[in-house]
């Protein structure tokens, strides 16, 4: 993309996340759009990580994804500050640098949730000059984990729309600088457990 295209670019495709778009891998939207800051835009539903072979027109989902994505990204700059998200498996972490390398920055806030790591586990792990916090999910959503993890009463935000609730969640989440575990990616996969199927105990 030249500098000219670039600069012709406004709103949600002038953030962080308008390349991410522009490659098809922002999916499954609860909310893409303005919040209630100006200048800022956010994002709620699925990052693809990894793309199945397609046929012809044929669409497929993506093998993997970080999914339950939370973030939000200023028109105009070039780096994600905060992301939140889940991945089913730990070795998935590396991918995830892969993909959103260049977007994120050594500054910025990012929460990665993972299916295979002991429940008691909070991890830092640095991949690419990136740190992550990453902490186990089991059978709760990253919605409820970051309220949790932030102290915020659902009371607080039941009035707010949409955009309104991602921003007061995130702007209580950056800048979260816990003291966990730092540990490398290949140790993190040498612990790492089997994946444990979301489905196993759910009615049918």
């Amino acid at each position: 993309m030249t500098t000219l295209e670039k600069t012709a670019l406004t709103g949600f495709e002038a953030t962080a996340l308008g390349r991410l778009d522009r490659e098809g891998r922002l999916l499954n939207a609860v909310f893409k759009g303005p919040t209630t800051k100006p200048g800022r835009f956010g994002f709620r539903g699925d990052i693809a990580l990894k793309f199945q072979t397609q046929l012809a027109d044929e669409k497929r989902p993506p093998d993997f994804s970080i999914e339950q994505v939370l973030t939000i990204v200023r028109e105009g700059d070039s780096t994600i500050p905060i992301l939140v998200g889940y991945i089913h498996s730990f070795a998935y972490l590396s991918v995830v640098s892969e993909v959103l390398d260049g977007l994120l920055t050594p500054g910025g806030t990012y929460f990665i949730f993972c299916n295979n790591i002991d429940l008691l586990a909070k991890y830092r792990v640095a991949l690419r000059d990136i740190t992550y916090f990453v902490l186990p999910c089991d059978e709760s959503t990253v919605w409820k984990e970051m309220m949790d993890l932030m102290s915020i009463d659902k009371n607080d935000v039941k009035k707010l729309n949409t955009a309104g609730k991602l921003d007061h969640l995130l702007d209580a989440a950056m800048g979260f600088d816990e003291k966990y575990d730092i540990i490398t990616f290949e140790e993190g996969v040498a612990r790492m457990e089997p994946v444990k199927n979301r489905n196993e105990n759910r009615p049918v």
